[in-house]
């Protein structure tokens, strides 16, 4: 049986490969009955596009595979917590559910005191250490 700590660890991976390309290490998939139908990574550097977030990413890569703009009956595995701008789009999809590893204090929806769509159900916490640690270690590395 597949798990939300099995996703998360596929958004991990994605994660990791962000970070092999020297992006932010922000990881997700997307999954639909029980099979991931998009993986995704941060690419702002690789394309120069402030909106090659992640989640923007696996929406639109999700949206194709359906064949459809709305991800109803679909949940999204992130390592950390959505910025305001990727939580619009993913209101807008309809989207499900969202699973969060860590919290982002400084830019994350929630604490702006946002939310997604009103059907939305949102768990958080899923493998916090690890996903926390990966864009921590990024940024220490940075400095």
């Amino acid at each position: 049986m597949f798990t939300d700590e099995y996703y998360m660890k596929m958004a991990l991976q994605e994660a990791e490969a962000a970070l092999e390309k020297d992006e932010v290490p922000i990881g997700c998939v997307v999954v639909s009955k029980n099979r991931i139908i998009a993986r995704a990574h941060n690419l702002t550097e690789t394309l120069n596009d402030v909106t090659a977030h992640a989640e923007m990413q696996a929406i639109t890569s999700a949206a194709h595979f359906l064949g459809g703009k709305y991800l109803k009956d679909c949940t999204l595995y992130v390592t950390m917590e959505p910025c305001v701008m990727c939580s619009g789009a993913l209101s807008w999809s309809q989207i499900s559910k969202v699973v969060i590893g860590a919290w982002d204090e400084q830019r994350g929806f929630i604490n702006k005191h946002l939310s997604l769509h009103p059907k939305t159900e949102i768990i958080t916490g899923i493998m916090e250490t690890e996903c926390s640690s990966i864009v921590k270690e990024f940024f220490k590395s940075k400095r």
